[in-house]
């Protein structure tokens, strides 16, 4: 299913976007109502930091959240818990329930409410509930299925990481090399595959037919840049990919090896993913060198029918380092300038690469805020600021963040994502003309 703003933490529509570059490196004010030490301990009370001494912990949390503000986040006291479909079961079936029974069953409870510059996760599931498989906003299942060069290649992957675990647990079972390191290999491999999954099956930041620039490019930009292929809004750093047919946001390029785009919402999923191979790789060239050049002992040695097994897998092992070497420093200048794989081919062709006014990309902003424990583990990333990171924003849950935040009950038929360029009022009258 695509990456939806489930997920996605938003920001109180009281913001002040004209102090965006600045308030934006800044943390969220606390509630006025809230004590500072209330709200660490409420803090450490409901995350895996409650069992360390609160003092030592302290100075830790500040450094770290200077750092990267990734404990920042917490589920409990930002998500906002709306049920929207008791609301919809309440508000179609309340008249005939209190005609039966003469008493009215109370409505959801609203969320709290916000307070200036505080974050909140939207809770509203507006991705598409079919099984379909594709790139469409009407699938459910973001799945490249067009390509079949690609899908080639990425069933490659899985059947040159599996030849791999079989070569290694052959190893293990035959006392080539000891069982916890064959662990640890077929760990990290499986590793690498989930993320290889993820990166494949997850929509990478396509663009909606119903996005509009955010409130900062509203105000301050009078023109604005419009997909030829999509017919939409197209933000700044993304580009048309003919192979998905979809506009990608902040897209690097299109992996054939991944099947899919990596983007603004799949990058932290690449990335993993070229660790654990990377990693992988590394180990079991270590294993098969240490074997070859040091072992002297016929304990040591590998069973005469997984010899040839190793010679492959050797030859493997060296092509997939040497190649996940060379994407990870590419993935690595990306971040430290801001500039995307597409992005840098077209400005070294212009060369136009030393007129380059990108900002490096902060680690919150492709990791999440989720905390540090989630870094290596390939989960969706829980945004800062959802908006911005894609950049765009969606009319249907700005409409919904202000039904939420005056306390009035969302209306279901405008919750609810469209397909169209068709925007409320309350929008069009921010747009530029």
């Amino acid at each position: 299913m695509s990456n939806a703003v489930a997920v996605a933490v938003g920001k109180h529509p009281n913001f002040d976007e004209g102090n965006l570059d600045t308030a934006s490196q800044q943390h969220r004010e606390p509630p006025q109502h809230h004590n500072d030490v209330e709200d660490e301990l409420d803090y450490m009370d409901s995350s895996i930091w409650k069992h360390f001494p609160l003092h030592l912990l302290m100075p830790v949390r500040t450094c770290l959240r200077g750092t990267c503000g990734c404990m920042e986040y917490n589920a409990r006291k930002e998500y906002l818990d709306y049920d929207y479909e008791a609301a919809a079961r309440y508000y179609s079936s309340s008249e005939s329930s209190l005609m039966k029974s003469g008493v009215k069953d109370p409505p959801p409870k609203l969320p709290r409410i916000r307070e200036r510059g505080e974050y909140y996760v939207d809770s509203f599931n507006d991705s598409p509930w079919t099984c379909g498989f594709g790139t469409g906003e009407e699938s459910g299942i973001w799945m490249n299925s067009g390509d079949q060069a690609g899908s080639i290649m990425a069933a490659l992957v899985w059947f040159l990481m599996l030849y791999s675990i079989a070569t290694v647990t052959l190893l293990s079972a035959t006392k080539g090399i000891p069982p916890f390191m064959g662990e640890a290999y077929c760990f990290l491999c499986a590793m690498a595959l989930c993320c290889h999954a993820k990166t494949s099956l997850t929509d990478p930041g396509s663009v909606p037919q119903a996005s509009v620039p955010v409130e900062k490019d509203r105000q301050y930009t009078t023109s604005h840049s419009m997909c030829g292929q999509c017919q939409t809004f197209k933000p700044h750093a993304s580009h048309h990919c003919r192979i998905c047919n979809r506009c990608v946001s902040k897209m690097d390029h299109h992996c054939p090896w991944m099947n899919n785009c990596v983007g603004a919402s799949n990058l932290k999923h690449f990335i993993l993913f070229l660790l654990y191979t990377w990693s992988s790789s590394a180990f079991a060239l270590t294993l098969f060198g240490w074997n070859y050049f040091m072992c002297a002992d016929e304990n040591c040695t590998y069973h005469p029918l997984l010899v040839h097994l190793v010679r492959v897998m050797t030859v493997l092992a060296v092509g997939a380092f040497l190649f996940t070497s060379s994407m990870l420093m590419n993935v690595t200048y990306g971040l430290m300038t801001g500039i995307g794989t597409i992005d840098r081919l077209k400005k070294k062709a212009t060369n136009t690469m030393s007129q380059s006014d990108e900002e490096p990309i902060p680690l919150r902003d492709v990791f999440g805020i989720s905390g540090y424990h989630t870094w290596l583990v390939p989960l969706d990333p829980v945004f800062e600021d959802y908006d911005r990171v894609m950049g765009y924003s969606i009319p249907q849950r700005l409409l919904r963040e202000q039904q939420l935040m005056e306390r009035k009950v969302p209306s279901a038929a405008q919750l609810h994502l469209v397909k169209s360029v068709e925007l409320p009022n309350c929008v069009n009258d921010f747009l530029p003309v």
